[in-house]
Parts: C-alpha cells; structure tokens; sequence
C-alpha cells in the first residue's frame, strides 16, 4: 500500500534539490553547503531505498531513487567547486 504522507515528504525534499544543484552550478561555491549534511543525507536515502527493497516494495522507491540521485549530483558539485576553492586559494605556480 502506498503511504501518501511518504510521497508528499519526499516530493517536498525534492523539490528543495534541484535549486540546490543549480545553486551549485552557476555560483562554483561550496558556501552555504556541508559536505557532512550532504553525506548523511545520501546515508538517509539508501536506508530508505534499502527498507522498500528488503521490506516495503512499492512504488515509493521511485522518488527515494530520484533525490539520492539529486543529492548524489550536489554533492559531486560540492567536490568539483571545493576543489577550484582550494586551486584559487593557492594562486598560479
């Protein structure tokens, strides 16, 4: 049975994701993000992922799959934009 209140919690955290991702993009900034918070929130998503494959198998799953993959892209961004943040910091050789 599907859980309505499940899908609109994870419909309302993704929603935040995609702005989050652009943020990512267009500022090349790690400012206002945590790596830490990033990370636990992949934890979160693959425990909910693997509670619906191992007890609860719906269609829910779907909407856990699309934020950890959201997710997943912001933290690659966090990655890519700390890493010119230390290459500037550094200045040229």
């Amino acid at each position: 049975m599907l859980s309505f209140f499940e899908i609109i919690m994870l419909l309302c955290f993704g929603i935040a994701w995609p702005f989050s991702i652009h943020k990512s993009l267009t500022s090349h900034s790690t400012k206002g993000k945590s790596l830490s918070f990033l990370l636990i929130l992949l934890m979160g998503y693959l425990s909910g992922i693997a509670h619906k494959l191992v007890y609860d198998y719906d269609e829910v799953l779907v909407f856990y799959v699309v934020n950890l993959c959201m997710v997943g892209v912001d933290t690659l961004l966090y990655v890519r934009n700390r890493s010119r943040e230390r290459h500037a910091q550094q200045g040229p050789h």
